[in-house]
């Protein structure tokens, strides 16, 4: 499995490397592989279910997974692929913002939640004066991480800023916390290292741990985190997209995320 998903991270690059370079897609490409960007883990894994059920009534779709949250946007804004899978609503908005995308939601998938993990701590009430709590350093998710520190009970925020909300807005920090802002990949591999992580499902299930571990979570019936199917806004009718977000949205790939995942992935649909 690992050599797959390896595989399948380089092949991810070096598409977003001649997407950069300005490689668009062209008519003649019509009736070409539909090509979905995503990121290893779960919504990868959902991905390639519909992609083996989409085969079966004879359309062929390649998945390409990214080890980063920047590169998907990349690859599709410049056309080295159709759309991609891996975000929500506000980060596509705050990363249009920042860089410029044409990009659109095309159509709801699966809400993600996020939470909070531990290897030294059981309880959030235990949580010791001092500790270093990390959390995403992308603007959106680093509001969500505060949001949830604070539905934990462990800071307060300035009221009102939603998704704008960052860490100079804590205005209660009882216990003195240190927060750190990370890489939102790395997140499960500083457990080690810091007393709290809000780690996505993402990339903890990719690193084998146990959504049943968290200490206290979110996103779960909030369609504020929807992730969302994306593409460029003259490609969010392409046929082979609205047919295989049909195939996606069908009760085998339901079915898949209640035996897989339990009901940690909701699907929005």
């Amino acid at each position: 499995m690992t050599s797959f998903l390896t595989r399948r991270a380089i092949l991810g690059t070096a598409l977003a490397a001649s997407a950069i370079g300005g490689v668009r897609v062209s008519p003649a490409r019509a009736a070409s592989p539909l090509r979905i960007g995503t990121t290893a883990g779960p919504v990868g894994q959902t991905l390639d279910v519909a992609a083996k059920l989409a085969k079966a009534q004879g359309q062929s779709v390649e998945i390409i997974e990214f080890t980063d949250w920047v590169t998907p946007n990349e690859a599709v804004a410049t056309g080295s692929l159709d759309a991609n899978l891996f975000q929500h609503v506000p980060f596509l908005t705050s990363a249009i913002k920042a860089r410029g995308y044409a990009l659109v939601p095309v159509a709801p998938a699966i809400i993600l939640p996020v939470g909070l993990f531990s290897k030294s701590i059981k309880r959030l009430e235990d949580v010791p004066k001092g500790a270093s709590v990390a959390i995403a350093n992308d603007p959106v998710n680093a509001a969500r991480g505060l949001h949830l520190l604070e539905k934990a009970g462990l800071l307060s925020l300035k009221p009102g800023l939603g998704d704008a909300v960052t860490v100079a807005d804590v205005v209660q920090n009882p216990k003195g916390l240190r927060i750190l802002e990370l890489d939102a990949a790395q997140l499960p591999r500083v457990l080690d290292d810091v007393a709290l992580a809000q780690i996505s499902f993402t990339y903890l299930i990719a690193s084998g741990g146990d959504p049943k571990t968290a200490l206290i979570t979110d996103g779960a019936g909030d369609r504020h985190y929807t992730l969302s199917f994306v593409a460029r806004p003259d490609n969010r009718d392409d046929p082979r997209l609205t047919a295989f977000i049909a195939t996606y949205r069908s009760p085998e790939v339901k079915q898949f995320l209640l035996d897989r995942y339990g009901g940690f992935l909701e699907p929005a649909w």
